[in-house]
């Protein structure tokens, strides 16, 4: 029995080459290809003009300020626990953070802070599992993949964009 074939795609963005990788059911990985900790393409990995569920279209849109959520099939791979991470990241609404211990008490171990920074750190689909979002208790930027700076970029997009939104009518 062969093993299902990745497939990726090198696009460029505002933060530089981000590498996407898939398989037939999803997007299993997101790297900053100029960041601290690039992916290295495996030798049996399929190297493909584009991804077929749209993911460099969305992110484009996403950088554009012209997409605030994603609506791509994802495949990450994790233990139970990462995947039970990654699930609550996803839920961080955008142009907003939340601290890892808030995250840790949202999956129902408010002891595990350190387990969930971690597993946010091996967060392997980042911008679409929107890891950035998380801080330090204190507010403080922490720890991101690709280097703070990136982390940086991408909460201040999403501060600039959610300013630049027209504002709701008062009802009346």
């Amino acid at each position: 029995m062969s093993a299902e074939p990745t497939y990726y795609t090198v696009v460029s963005s505002p933060l530089g080459s981000l590498l996407l990788a898939w398989q037939a059911e999803g997007l299993t990985r997101i790297s900053f290809q100029d960041g601290d900790d690039p992916v290295t393409e495996q030798a049996s990995w399929k190297r493909v003009g584009e991804d077929p569920f749209g993911a460099a279209a969305q992110l484009a849109a996403y950088f554009a300020g012209q997409r605030r959520t994603f609506d791509l099939p994802l495949r990450p791979r994790g233990t139970q626990f990462e995947l039970r991470v990654w699930e609550a990241l996803a839920t961080i609404p955008y142009g907003q953070v939340v601290s890892y211990g808030a995250l840790a008490v949202q999956i129902g171990q408010p002891q595990a802070s350190r387990a969930v920074g971690a597993a946010n750190g091996r967060n392997p689909l980042p911008i679409v599992v929107p890891c950035h979002r998380v801080v330090g208790a204190d507010g403080r930027l922490t720890g991101f993949h690709g280097g703070l700076h990136l982390k940086e970029f991408l909460l201040d997009l999403e501060k600039r964009t959610v300013a630049a939104a027209p504002q709701a009518e008062p009802s009346r």
